[in-house]
């Protein structure tokens, strides 16, 4: 068993080639062992979001606080709050972030597959990001 403290892995900033605007990010765990499983709590600022990406495996978003969007490739635009969970199937290009308006922050679990646990792609367009809406 292993205990890992709060502040014992420092925060990192969203990177510029996989985010817009200000994102923070915490590694909350990575793989151990024979696992794939990581995860991390993401924190966006208001009109921040991540680059259009495709996960192998997967992912599984739990909203804390704030509200946001989340979007598949050719699908509808989803209004997210806390308490929201949002499974994203294998290898299903989308993206997520916050609204104009408000912050947003979730808990983002994925696994990896041979090691890799997502691909990232182009920004995700002023036109294609709701900047006035507000999430309903």
């Amino acid at each position: 068993m292993e205990v890992k403290r709060c502040g014992s892995v420092a925060s990192m900033k969203g990177p510029a080639d996989w985010f817009t605007g200000n994102v923070r990010v915490d590694m909350m765990f990575q793989p151990v062992d024979r696992t794939r499983a990581s995860g991390g709590c993401v924190t966006f600022e208001p009109g921040a979001r991540t680059a259009w990406h495709e996960h192998p495996l997967g992912q599984t978003l739990i909203v804390t606080a704030g509200c946001g969007f989340v979007q598949r490739w050719g699908g509808p635009l989803e209004a997210i709050r806390p308490g929201d969970v949002v499974w994203i199937p294998a290898n299903t290009k989308h993206w997520h972030g916050a609204s104009g308006e408000t912050a947003m922050t979730h808990i983002a679990i994925q696994e990896a597959l041979d090691g890799k646990v997502v691909d990232w792609l182009e920004h995700v367009s002023d036109e294609q990001y709701p900047a006035s809406a507000a999430a309903r």
